[in-house]
């Protein structure tokens, strides 16, 4: 059924194609099935070289370890509650992940380790990082001569614990490296050295570089046909260390900690790991012998001088009761008298404790840590505090060590003077903190005397005499007995001391799996990067392509009537229907025959039918000869007129002269008999073109080419004009007022979309009447007759089928339907 024309509310609509055609891009995405196979098998193939000879592994191996808190120090501060904020936190566990991750402690590992020297290995494509112990040598450096950093030195074995030494064939340098002082000084240019052949132990010297080689008594089984050495820089290496150190806590005991090392070899991340721990128990535990014997020294000289004022308090108490006999006070009030005692014996422990803080105070200030005293001392457990200390005594050992590069007014010295300052302050506004918590309690105890002993006034003067020398002994008692009891902490913690930090789990090469690179990860990404190239490529071939490929859209966009679907053409001439007439394509003509009775009304009068297109190229000739050739062949007396006056076709498939033609009779040349010519079909006639004319606008348009159209109606049922296309010139527009039928042929992935917006508007605005469409050079598979549903082939109807060949999908269908007993 032929489709009503739209209404004017709906027409504004018409005439616009989507921008992206979805459905034609799926049709092409599987018609190029083979590109995405082709990228599938490309990725699997870059996945495998990537994984084999480019992707760097990277290790990791963790270790676990837990503090203990049964002392603490400002070197080994514990994880406590604070002596006066009654606070919980993980305070050296803080501490001790800032001590690993700190400069100081990852510089003595380089050191330690020999981190700075980088070991490799380079095959034909692929260099793989070593741990130093997979190595059959050792390189070993002279730290106090100048070496050259960066530089690739490769060791090749030439057999009996010999190599051959091949530097690099450019890249000297005359600003090398001192690992004495950790900076650079410039040489005098010099010449590359040549390559030479070392033993074992034998120093190769050249003015950038001074080593040896040691044996490995252990070395990997693995034989490598050359060893890569690179040197780098200390503070580098520490630098590229803090990139590969986590350190993480247990989430149900906070105490344990976790340890990873990454690096691109297992073994290098185990040692490391163990190494950097067993160094840390060791300066942990020096560091809290070192306070506590500090502390336990402070005590021994206070609890001496201590002694000799109880002695001196006990001798005057003892000549007031021998010389003055007072050995009692009568009537006393022992209830006062009690809370007195304790009173004094609070203020004499604060006092204690001041005086602690008053020594720390005083270490802090002189610069020597050395001599610094536990905090205990001073009845204070504060891991912050001693986190601070700590960082300060570090930060002095730093500044020694700049002092021996730097003057005193260079940049590193003043950053380094500041972060002093700055953990000074903090350290001492800590100490200010506990100062005016211990001055607070005690004007509160003196205020609580001072109450209490009013009540001794009523006393005589002797017994008050006697009540003060008591008070005085007994305070200071309480004192000696408080300093002894710190002194006994103290030893036992000398005696028993041992480092804080159990080792629970040590790093160990248990045969790990990389954690990077994701191969997995990789390989989809690769393939899918390849599969989407040519998706991209199909769907901006897609955005950019403008032609006619969906016959669905073009009729939803235009609204005209769709007479048929003509394939392609694969005869050698335009004659398809005369020469193939079992052929689909010759059945879709006739399909085209018979809808065309939709557009004009059923009557007896002949019939004009102008076929055009948008330009040339698009079949218009070739649906022009074989439209005429199936109603000549159904008996219909029909004549094709060659009215493209430009370009000539039609004669050359007929075999006829062109000599005269329309444009002849036209202009009065000749005769209308003499331009009509008979072909092999006894209905069918021809009248060509003839020679191009000047002028050939003016001659379709003109009186005479109307009264010829007339003219030929008496003589034919059908009048068949192959008109002009319309998208180049008008001449088709004004043929069209005289047909009483119009076909507009498109062609399918060649006519441009933007062409049908004129005759789309001239046929909704009623400028155009009785208009339809066919659809040639389909290939969609199914090439047939009517709107594009014919039999196809393979069914053995056609001509063509004798040369049918399935598609590969379908032989695939067929032999699975096969396999399982389906017709």
């Amino acid at each position: 059924m032929i489709p009503e024309k739209e209404t004017a509310q709906s027409a504004s609509k018409i005439g616009s194609f989507a921008i992206f055609d979805v459905e034609h891009y799926i049709r092409r995405v599987v018609r190029n099935w083979y590109w995405f196979v082709l990228m599938i098998a490309l990725g699997l193939g870059i996945s495998w070289v990537y994984s084999k000879y480019y992707a760097q592994r990277v290790y990791a191996s963790n270790l676990s370890l837990s503090v203990s808190n049964n002392t603490a120090s400002y070197f080994t501060p514990n994880q406590s509650i604070n002596f006066i904020w009654g606070q919980n936190g993980n305070q050296d566990g803080i501490y001790l992940k800032k001590m690993l991750l700190s400069r100081s402690h990852n510089e003595y590992l380089v050191q330690q380790l020999d981190l700075y020297i980088n070991y490799s290995t380079k095959g034909l494509i692929k260099q793989t990082y070593l741990d130093k112990y997979d190595s059959p040598v050792f390189f070993e450096i002279d730290k106090s001569y100048p070496q050259q950093v960066d530089y690739p030195i490769t060791l090749i074995p030439k057999g009996g614990n010999r190599y051959e030494v091949v530097l690099p064939s450019e890249g000297e340098s005359t600003n090398l490296y001192s690992y004495e002082t950790e900076s650079f000084r410039t040489i005098s240019p010099f010449k590359r050295p040549e390559n030479k052949v070392i033993g074992l132990n034998e120093w190769y010297v050249a003015p950038n570089l001074r080593f040896r080689l040691v044996k490995n008594e252990q070395p990997s089984p693995i034989q490598f046909e050359n060893i890569i050495v690179n040197l780098s820089t200390v503070n580098s290496t520490v630098n590229n260390l803090f990139n590969t150190i986590t350190v993480d806590f247990d989430k149900e005991i906070n105490s344990i900690m976790i340890i990873t090392k990454k690096g691109y070899n297992l073994n290098g991340t185990v040692n490391f790991l163990n190494t950097s721990v067993d160094e840390l128990q060791k300066k942990r535990l020096i560091d809290r012998n070192t306070v506590d014997k500090n502390t336990e020294k402070y005590l021994v000289e206070n609890l001496n001088n201590i002694r000799k004022k109880l002695d001196s308090s006990a001798t005057v108490l003892n000549h007031m009761k021998v010389s003055e006999g007072l050995y009692d006070v009568e009537k006393r009030d022992e209830k006062s008298l009690d809370e007195i005692k304790a009173l004094d014996t609070k203020k004499a422990e604060l006092i204690t404790r001041i005086n602690s803080l008053n020594s720390i105070k005083n270490s802090l200030a002189s610069q020597n840590l050395d001599r610094l005293i536990n905090m205990n001392a001073a009845g204070i457990q504060d891991g912050i505090f001693d986190a601070t200390v700590a960082e300060l005594k570090n930060l002095y050992a730093k500044r020694r060590e700049l002092a021996l590069i730097y003057t005193p007014n260079s940049e590193p010295m003043r950053e380094i003077n500041r972060l002093i300052n700055e953990a000074r302050t903090n350290s001492n506004g800590s100490l200010r903190t506990y100062y005016n918590t211990y001055l607070g309690e005690l004007a509160k105890i003196d205020r609580q005397l001072a109450r209490v002993t009013s009540g001794l006034v009523s006393y005589p003067a002797k017994e008050r005499k006697y009540l003060d020398a008591e008070r005085g002994y007994n305070m200071i008692e309480a004192t000696y007995n408080t300093l002894l009891t710190k002194q006994n902490e103290t030893q036992i913690r000398v005696a028993t001391n041992k480092s804080d930090i159990t080792v629970i789990d040590p790093a160990k090469n248990l045969g790990q799996e990389p954690i990077a690179p994701n191969i997995a990860k990789a390989k989809y990404i690769i393939i899918g990067g390849l599969v989407l190239l040519p998706l991209l490529l199909l769907a901006i071939g897609q955005l950019l392509d403008s032609r006619i490929r969906n016959i669905k859209e073009l009729l939803q966009v235009t609204k005209i009537p769709l007479l048929g679907v003509i394939g392609r053409n694969s005869h050698d001439n335009n004659l398809t229907v005369l020469e193939q007439p079992r052929s689909s394509i010759s059945e879709a003509f006739r399909g085209i025959r018979a809808n065309l009775r939709f557009l004009h009304k059923e009557d007896d009068t002949s019939k004009v039918i102008l076929l055009t297109s948008s330009i040339g190229g698009e079949g218009k000739t070739y649906v022009s000869i074989n439209i005429a050739s199936v109603l000549g062949l159904s008996g219909k007396k029909t004549i094709l007129l060659g009215m493209d006056l430009r370009k000539p076709k039609i004669f050359g498939d007929f075999k006829i002269n062109n000599k005269f033609g329309i444009s002849n009779y036209l202009t009065g040349e000749v005769e209308m008999d003499q331009i009509i010519n008979q072909t092999s079909i006894p209905n069918l006639h021809v009248a060509t073109s003839g020679p191009i004319p000047p002028n050939p606008s003016e001659l379709l348009m003109s009186e005479k080419s109307i009264n010829f159209i007339k003219e030929l109606r008496n003589h034919y049922d059908f009048v068949i004009i192959d008109s002009p296309p319309v998208g180049l010139v008008a001449d088709a527009y004004e043929l069209m007022k005289y047909a009483d039928a119009s076909i507009y042929v498109v062609r399918h992935e060649y006519t441009e979309k933007h062409m049908l917006k004129m005759i789309t508007e001239k046929y909704h605005n009623n400028e155009v009447q009785n208009l339809g469409l066919v659809y040639n050079d389909y290939q969609g598979g199914k090439q047939g007759y009517g709107y594009g549903y014919g039999y196809g082939y393979g069914y053995g109807y056609f001509e063509e089928d004798a040369t049918y060949e399935e598609p590969t999908i379908i032989k695939i269908r067929n032999k699975i339907r096969s396999i399982f007993g389906r017709n």
